[in-house]
């Protein structure tokens, strides 16, 4: 079968099959959650603190007790904030506050002067033809999680999102970081989970802006995922300098561009720690999450599993690989991409205006915090058919142009966007491809899986699935 008779194919029964599903979510609140009901929401899962009116309205200004409050969903106020004046727009102190921890003062956090500097010292490795040029080493890491998976017996279970972890920590190993991570894939997913688990939890100190030195009563400070961060980091570093000192040719990857940025003087030593940081948490993290709710989504509706199955089976047969036929994996594409709408790996961007502005009418002070919410956008009912329901449809080539650009976020917009977006994105679809041409995974019977924001938006507990072999 042709990619055009697989996607026709989908374009028929796409929308009927994939609205008969609700994808799980919390249940939007009647009214506005106060005082200290809306701290203990954000310190527990703060998508769960968002009420009817956030998924109807354009705009939602309110004054709580973190003072006022401005939440947008209006594609032209959004871009109006993160790129026509963009300039007047810092990021939140609750996300540096959150974010600075465990990745210091890197590309995530930077402001100002450090990250034009960071981002143009980053930019050459996400140019279009580098990242296709990493399809291959991404088609490895895929082939090597379909081995680990083939000696396991049928019916195996495991958590998918920890599978997930390791396997896009490869992909760095193989890409970003080319002299390898210096840590095992296990260790670092390991340290990930806990860093945001803990430290990544909103500390309602942190969210009424108290000063540093106030103690944060009650916080849990897990020292050891930072320890392993540390560590990994200055093994990383030395193992390149050893290499170059050996008379070696660097590689053409991250690191080489973060060591030259420092020895031209364009970065700090601890700016370019910070970079392999972020690189090695929020990095594979969001690509980590995208596989993890496309597994389940799949598991969820098989009828667009099935679809999906007879693209991989059309496209590649018994010999072709992934990244071979990547542009022609339509139907792929759109499930990682519906995926990325339903769960947004950050669910929740956040912005302080520098001088008053006025946003969709409303007047915002510096004080004001604003909220950018993909978790909301995503889900609005002005924006969105059935936006609740699982449908990649919505992304397949006929229905894609109508989406609005300023109303799907996934990784953000302006020039803050994420700058591995395509990285990302490339790698997901590579990944499913390869998992669904050899496997089928289905949800543990009897498990409820809870969307959880921890920083990036991820399954609570993990995602307990049945591994079973399709040829």
């Amino acid at each position: 079968m042709s990619a055009e008779n697989v996607t026709s194919e989908a374009s028929k029964s796409g929308h009927a099959v994939g609205s008969s599903r609700v994808a799980p979510a919390p249940r939007p609140k009647a009214r506005p959650l106060r005082g200290l009901g809306l701290l203990r929401a954000l310190r527990t899962n703060p998508i769960s603190a968002w009420t009817e009116r956030h998924y109807e309205e354009a705009v939602v200004l309110r004054h709580t007790i973190l003072g006022p409050i401005c939440v947008i969903s209006d594609p032209a106020a959004i871009k109006h904030v993160l790129v026509d004046n963009a300039q007047n727009y810092r990021k939140g102190v609750l996300q540096r506050r959150v974010l600075r921890p465990g990745l210091g003062n890197g590309l995530l956090t930077a402001e100002g002067v450090s990250w034009r500097e960071q981002r143009r010292a980053l930019a050459p490795v996400f140019i279009p033809r580098v990242i296709e040029s990493f399809r291959p080493a991404m088609g490895e890491a895929a082939e090597r999680l379909v081995a680990r998976w083939r000696v396991l017996p049928e019916a195996s279970e495991f958590d998918a999102a920890r599978e997930m972890s390791h396997v896009t920590l490869e992909v760095l190993e193989r890409t970003i970081f080319s002299d390898g991570l210096a840590s095992e894939p296990a260790t670092l997913a390991r340290a990930v989970r806990q860093y945001l688990e803990t430290l990544g939890r909103i500390h309602p100190f942190d969210a009424l802006d108290l000063p540093d030195w106030v103690p944060r009563i009650g916080r849990t400070d897990n020292h050891e995922p930072l320890n392993i961060f540390a560590a990994t980091i200055e093994a990383i570093i030395a193992r390149r300098h050893d290499l170059l000192a050996r008379g070696a040719a660097p590689p053409a990857d991250l690191l080489t561009l973060l060591l030259k940025a420092a020895q031209e003087g364009e970065l700090g030593p601890d700016e370019v720690k910070a970079n392999i940081a972020t690189f090695i948490a929020a990095g594979h993290e969001t690509t980590a999450n995208t596989l993890t709710w496309s597994l389940f989504l799949l598991s969820f509706d098989p009828s667009w599993r099935e679809m999906l199955e007879t693209e991989v089976d059309a496209l590649l047969g018994s010999s072709a690989r992934p990244w071979e036929a990547i542009d022609e994996l339509v139907i792929t594409k759109a499930v990682v991409e519906e995926a990325l709408r339903l769960y947004p790996p950050a669910a929740t961007i956040t912005r302080q205006p520098i001088d008053t502005d006025i946003i969709a009418g409303h007047r915002v002070g510096p004080r004001t915090r604003i909220v950018i919410s993909p978790w909301i956008l995503h889900r609005h009912r002005r924006l969105w058919t059935n936006p609740e329901r699982f449908d990649p449809s919505r992304f397949l080539p006929q229905a894609r142009a109508g989406i609005g650009r300023f109303a799907y976020l996934p990784f953000g917009a302006g020039p803050r966007i994420c700058i591995g977006a395509s990285f990302a994105l490339q790698e997901a679809i590579i990944l499913l491809a390869s998992i669904t041409r050899h496997f089928r995974l289905d949800m543990t019977p009897g498990y409820a899986v809870r969307p959880v924001q921890r920083v990036t938006l991820r399954p609570e507990g993990g995602l307990p699935m049945i591994l079973r072999r399709r040829r």
